[in-house]
């Protein structure tokens, strides 16, 4: 136990004297790369203004989701409709899309639980 709390902190170590080196740069790279997407001056009014802005633009995009919905819903059922016509492939790309669906909500869970299978903290 010792031993791996040792490697833990060296490990640990070192990556914050590689971000302690390299995090400078990267950060600087990252804002010149992004620079269009920065607003100035940043104020607190430009920043309350910018989010009202993607609320409301979210807000307004509920229709056109809602109507892509219900299109995919349509879709679904006409292929229930046409189940026998339905090749081999389409019908393992569902199962396989169900199945990382399901291991999503398990990850989800255990992630939930503090990162324990049985939901019991030691």
């Amino acid at each position: 136990m010792a031993s791996k709390l040792l490697q833990l902190q060296s490990k640990a170590c070192q990556a914050s004297q590689f971000v302690a080196k390299h995090g400078t740069s990267y950060y600087k790279q990252l804002l010149e790369q992004n620079k269009q997407y920065i607003q100035e001056p940043a104020t607190v009014e430009k920043c309350n203004e910018l989010s009202k802005q993607l609320f409301y633009t979210r807000l307004a995009s509920i229709p056109a989701r809602y109507d892509a919905f219900w299109k995919e819903l349509d879709a679904v059922k006409n292929l229930w409709k046409n189940r026998q016509e339905v090749k081999v492939e389409d019908a393992g790309i569902a199962a396989l899309f169900g199945l990382e669906c399901f291991a999503w909500y398990c990850a989800g869970e255990i992630v939930g639980r503090g990162f324990t299978f049985t939901g019991y903290h030691v």
